[in-house]
């Protein structure tokens, strides 16, 4: 269904930090993917940063603040600065999250889990349309973590996504990460999750590790990647033509070689099942 997106291999989300070591190592990650809000109004240092990188390797926008799940929609203006920057990047695919960040006009600054509810998927489907109307460009739709299961549950999560995904007609971005978060945190079977996920949707993975805090696994960005998520992405990985994996580090940020060497683990799992080289 995804089959005609280009493959782009093993990717970083670009940090400002360690912008120096990405040119100086540049071989090694076949594309960045950006944060779509730190461009929507760029200064002109700004600017002159994003261009730099588009020329040198393919970009994805990733979009934080749409708040596709907002039942008042979604906020137009912010959506044209959006569809903008992704003209400008003529990307071949975006991406954004399965989630709320807006409600009554107020902006909650985080990503808020939605309801698995028929009327949520309708609100999502709803206001994809209308990003639609905007950018012609393929949308997946990211998998959050949560520490709260909203009650009135219609659905189980990964039915949810697939519902989403499926009646929206959109990809999935896979965040490998956040779900095995969700499976500690929630102790639900992670096996039993992806056998009802879409898999032909499943576009582009995210991974990354977290810590711990109070017995609670924390989507922190801010460690290495752990054993058990490697399996994970090894499992995926065989399961279905990926078309990119991108690796998330936010916090704590190390040594770049550090952030190569875990590049290079995702490349060597692409090229055991022929997904990259």
């Amino acid at each position: 269904m995804f089959t005609h997106l280009p493959s782009l291999g093993v990717g970083l989300g670009f940090r400002q930090p360690f912008k120096s070591d990405l040119f100086l190592n540049r071989q090694q990650v076949d594309f960045l993917e950006v944060v779509a809000e730190h461009y929507l109004q760029p200064s002109w240092q700004q600017q002159q940063e994003l261009e730099l990188l588009a020329s040198h390797f393919p970009i994805i926008p990733h979009a934080i603040n749409l708040s596709l799940g907002s039942a008042e929609g979604v906020d137009t203006d912010y959506l044209r600065q959006l569809a903008a920057l992704i003209k400008q990047l003529n990307p071949p695919w975006w991406s954004e999250h399965i989630c709320f960040t807006k409600a009554g006009g107020v902006d909650i600054g985080h990503l808020s889990p939605l309801p698995y509810t028929k009327e949520a998927v309708k609100v999502l489907c709803r206001n994809i349309a209308e990003v639609r109307r905007w950018v012609d460009v393929p949308l997946i739709l990211e998998n959050i973590t949560y520490m709260v299961t909203l009650p009135g549950a219609e659905m189980t999560e990964a039915q949810f996504l697939a519902e989403v995904v499926e009646k929206a007609d959109c990809g999935l971005l896979l965040d490998v990460t956040n779900l095995y978060i969700n499976a500690v945190n929630h102790s639900y079977d992670v096996q039993q999750f992806m056998q009802d996920l879409p898999w032909e949707r499943v576009v582009q993975l995210h991974f990354v590790g977290g810590h711990w805090h109070d017995g609670i696994l924390i989507d922190s960005h801010s460690q290495a990647t752990p054993p058990q998520i490697w399996e994970l992405i090894d499992e995926v990985v065989a399961r279905v033509g990926i078309k990119g994996i991108v690796l998330e580090r936010d916090e704590n940020i190390p040594e770049f070689a550090q952030l190569t060497a875990e590049l290079q683990q995702a490349r060597e799992i692409g090229r055991r099942h022929g997904r990259w080289g």
